[in-house]
């Protein structure tokens, strides 16, 4: 795609447009494709390598240029390169049907990818293949939401998969060694967050083994801190407690 802009005589190429509706207006810039996802997920930071230039037009294509008063108007400011990353970070990516549909089907590959990572079948302790997740994403409709990180979704994935079939976070198997007589009462703040507790050993320290869900571990290594006041140590045995081979869905 190539831009004309007789207004700055600048031929802008291999144009994203990123698009904003303000004060019943419509505000667009012109971004390099692929640059856009990068800046908003915190990967690329400079401004520059991202904007083809840091003008506001009300239509990239035809290289129309927004006018002052219309920018004080909607944004209460004339500040060009302010209001770029305005609608860099909350305006709407102008994409083809083809690029769109492309795009959501990476996403939908790479949601299931993250899950099939995260999880294990809980009777087995096996992890399901990418292919057997793909094949339940789509017997429960799942629908990718482009806005949203592919994190995100994996998380609401997995919550909805628990509704038809055996599938939860594997744990992970962490180790504490901690005070004897703050390890007592800290046990008992802990019970609620364990899993499975695979070995407790009472000497000069309290040891223990056991099993947690991944997405307690940040309120457990605070506990640890907080209640040992550092004297407590924590240690990742295994990130994920999985079993060789892979989960067949029969």
């Amino acid at each position: 795609m190539s831009i004309f802009t007789p207004t700055n005589q600048i031929r802008l190429t291999n144009v994203a447009v990123v698009r904003m509706k303000r004060a019943g207006k419509r505000f667009e810039i012109a971004c390099y494709k692929n640059k856009v996802v990068g800046w908003r997920s915190g990967v690329e930071k400079d401004l520059d390598e991202v904007l083809q230039t840091h003008s506001v037009f009300v239509n990239v294509s035809k290289g129309q240029v927004a006018k002052k008063e219309d920018l004080i108007s909607a944004f209460g400011t004339d500040d060009q390169t302010e209001i770029c990353k305005q609608i860099l970070t909350k305006g709407e990516v102008q994409v083809s049907d083809k690029e769109r549909h492309t795009q959501l089907e990476q996403m939908f590959r790479d949601i299931a990818t993250l899950v099939a990572d995260k999880c294990v079948n809980p009777e087995t302790k096996r992890p399901y293949t990418v292919i057997l997740i793909e094949r339940a994403m789509k017997d429960i409709h799942y629908s990718v939401k482009p806005n949203k990180s592919t994190k995100q979704q994996a998380l609401e994935v997995i919550k909805q998969l628990k509704e038809k079939m055996k599938i939860e976070r594997a744990h992970m198997r962490l180790r504490f060694i901690l005070p004897v007589n703050e390890g007592k009462k800290l046990k008992e703040k802990l019970k609620p967050l364990i899993k499975v507790i695979e070995s407790e050993d009472y000497g000069q320290q309290l040891d223990i083994v056991c099993l947690i869900d991944p997405g307690c571990f940040r309120e457990i290594d605070e506990l640890v801190k907080k209640e040992t006041k550092g004297k407590g140590s924590l240690e990742v045995l295994s990130l994920k407690d999985v079993e060789e081979g892979d989960e067949k869905l029969e």
